[in-house]
């Protein structure tokens, strides 16, 4: 049995990809700070839960021994320039060298759309250029071996490039759902910004897909993905409302702010306790579309055909 490390495997998107992977037959190690993250995940069969930090790059490389393949799905949407250096870049560094220590064979590594590994710089967020930075390290260390652990070989590296992630559990769809029960109004930074969701189900296929070796593109390999249809952020507010039946199906009124405003807004959010809704640095993100480029191969390079976001999302937002 093929046993895989899995980190980020307790969140939205690795909880889909451990259920797939053991389905598969995989041996599925599961490394988490606190044991009780895991709940979603600890009960598959064939699955091991560690408590670890995968920040501490001794105790990552001991737990990856013996492992044959990593997926890596650690990311944070919000925070400052060392938050994001800490989680997107300075991680992935210790993952490829971890891999390279233990002999691991593949690793896929999920990105975001937009990334650009050749020119980071070029990107308008910290979010996206870090994104970035995570994928340059980790194509230098698959290609030649060089993340500076000594050894002479490298590994079969995927980066997937997903958009705007939707389904049952998410924070995206569900989040302005509730909100427009709540609001008469919905004033709304970033408006007009374009995505391109892609279920996680189809992110999760796409982990397993890579896994197997379904596609013959040659290592490190970039795939785009993303679903069928594209949205402005304020058509997919208004679709969360109408799926879930606010205002009898009409939704709210949706308001795109001016620029100036938004980032009055996400500042103003930014300094409430917990988690944002919105920061400014989500704003800039935003200055690029995050639509597939098509000038990389798509899910259809995976043998998958993508969902349509519609009859999905109402499945889940009507209940």
């Amino acid at each position: 049995m093929k046993k895989i490390f899995v980190l980020g495997g307790t969140g939205f998107v690795g909880a889909h990809v451990c259920e797939k992977l053991v389905r598969e037959g995989w041996h599925v190690t599961v490394p988490t700070r606190r044991r009780a993250n895991a709940n979603a995940v600890q009960h598959l069969p064939g699955l091991t839960v560690q408590e670890l930090s995968v920040h501490d790059e001794a105790v990552l490389t001991q737990a990856m021994t013996g492992h044959d393949a990593v997926v890596n799905l650690v990311a944070i949407l919000h925070g400052d320039q060392a938050a994001f250096a800490h989680t997107h870049v300075a991680l992935p560094q210790k993952i490829a060298r971890a891999c390279l220590v233990n002999g691991v064979k593949q690793l896929v590594h999920v990105s975001a759309l937009g990334a650009n590994a050749q020119q980071p710089d070029s990107l308008p967020s910290m979010y996206l250029r870090s994104k970035s930075e995570g994928e340059a390290v980790l194509i230098q260390a698959a290609v030649g071996g060089s993340a500076g652990a000594g050894a002479d070989h490298g590994f079969d590296l995927s980066l997937l490039r997903p958009s705007v992630i939707f389904g049952a559990n998410d924070k995206f769809l569900n989040l302005f759902a509730k909100l427009q029960k709540v609001f008469p109004l919905m004033p709304l930074a970033g408006a007009s910004a374009r995505f391109q969701p892609v279920w996680v189900e189809d992110v999760a296929s796409a982990v397993v897909a890579c896994l197997q070796g379904v596609s013959t593109l040659p290592s490190p390999r970039t795939i785009e993905v993303a679903g069928p249809d594209v949205y402005t952020l304020k058509e997919l507010v208004q679709l969360s409302a109408q799926l879930s039946g606010v205002c009898g199906g009409r939704g709210r009124p949706v308001l795109g702010l001016p620029e100036w405003a938004g980032r009055l807004q996400a500042s103003m959010m930014s300094l409430a306790p917990g988690e944002p809704l919105m920061s400014l640095d989500n704003l800039d993100s935003m200055k690029q579309d995050n639509v597939a480029s098509g000038q990389l191969p798509g899910l259809a390079a995976l043998g998958i055909t993508a969902a349509a976001l519609k009859p999905i999302a109402q499945g889940y937002l009507a209940r």
